[in-house]
């Protein structure tokens, strides 16, 4: 007599086990994670871009403004030089040519404004005739030039003290 197996009317489904002993996933779960892989992989990428532009811009920033303090500087050192020279004219102006100054360079003028009469009570320069003393009025115009084009200009008004006029 033969036997012969008959199937069982419910059979338990069959899944296959990774050598790990863990279930292999569903067909619908499969590339799930190489998408949400995919996607932090994405937004990392967005964020690295973002951050070397923002970099990159501060670098811009910083450098600008390095430059505009260079300009800055050098237009401070004309109006020293010009001071120091003491070379004031109420004739004409009196010109600095174009001067190297560190990174940068200047362009100095300076132009005689006006002759104020100075009481002799105001100063202890001695005895004299009212307007015995005179404040010679001047303004310095100093222009720095910087890296990347950067300028700066000052002004200086300044006065010096002379033998007063008829």
């Amino acid at each position: 007599m033969s036997r012969r197996l008959l199937p069982a009317p419910h059979a338990p489904e069959r899944r296959s086990i990774r050598p790990g002993g863990t279930p292999r996933a569903s067909t619908r779960e499969r590339g799930a994670a190489l998408l949400v892989g995919l996607v932090l992989l994405l937004v990392m990428t967005i964020l690295g871009v973002s951050a070397m532009s923002t970099a990159t811009l501060e670098l811009t920033m910083a450098g600008n403004a390095q430059a505009q303090d260079e300009a800055f500087q050098a237009a401070e050192t004309g109006i020293d030089m010009a001071i120091s020279r003491g070379a004031f004219s109420t004739l004409e102006s009196t010109t600095i040519p174009e001067t190297s100054v560190g990174n940068g360079s200047v362009e100095v003028e300076t132009t005689f404004v006006q002759a104020t009469n100075v009481p002799d009570r105001a100063f202890s320069m001695g005895v004299g005739v009212g307007g015995s003393v005179q404040a010679f009025h001047f303004e310095i115009v100093a222009t720095g030039k910087g890296p990347r084009g950067a300028t700066s200009t000052h002004r200086q008004g300044f006065y010096v003290l002379g033998p007063g006029g008829p």
